[in-house]
């Protein structure tokens, strides 16, 4: 019976990858609404944040600052919009997931028995065990919410591939 669970989810995985939203398409920035907030990194990796104006099939016009500017669509490597953050939403979610798996943990490893295996928490009480857990799950939890990127990219470009011959 495992080894057919792991085979599913071997034959799973590709087939997941390969849904991934694509972030090459131009036209997803047509989804934009003027004066939306926006970070747009150039193929030279110059930075611009303003709000975006409008886009063509040639080139994107966003406002930065005082001054209103145009990128060709050549030299664009990705959009992304500011929206607001959900870095505290995602560290509480995650922290919560978190803190239920590592309370599970701790219950599942203060169970006493005969084995003598290396790790074992017998010593120290369920409760202690559980609370440990927990306390452990939510703070690695709250870190990896936090970490997370909150802003969506609306438009990455595909990587040009060299010429060169080998």
């Amino acid at each position: 019976m495992r080894t057919v669970v792991l085979a599913c989810l071997l034959i799973l995985i590709p087939c997941s990858l390969c849904a991934q939203d694509k972030k090459g398409d131009w036209k997803a920035l047509y989804g934009l609404h003027s004066g939306e907030k926006m970070e747009l990194i150039e193929t030279g990796m110059k930075k611009h944040v303003g709000t975006f104006s409008t886009v063509t099939d040639e080139a994107l016009q966003m406002r930065e600052g005082a001054s209103d500017i145009a990128i060709p669509k050549e030299n664009v490597a990705r959009v992304t919009a500011l929206d607001k953050s959900h870095r505290l939403r995602n560290a509480f979610i995650f922290g919560a997931v978190g803190a239920g798996a590592g309370a599970g943990i701790g219950a599942a490893t203060s169970r006493c028995s005969t084995s003598t295996t290396s790790f074992n928490l017998c010593g120290i009480g369920r409760g202690v065990a559980v609370g440990l857990g927990g306390l452990v799950g939510l703070a690695g939890g709250v870190g990896i919410g936090a970490a997370i990127p909150s802003h969506p990219t609306i438009y990455r470009a595909d990587l040009v591939k060299p010429n060169t011959p080998r």
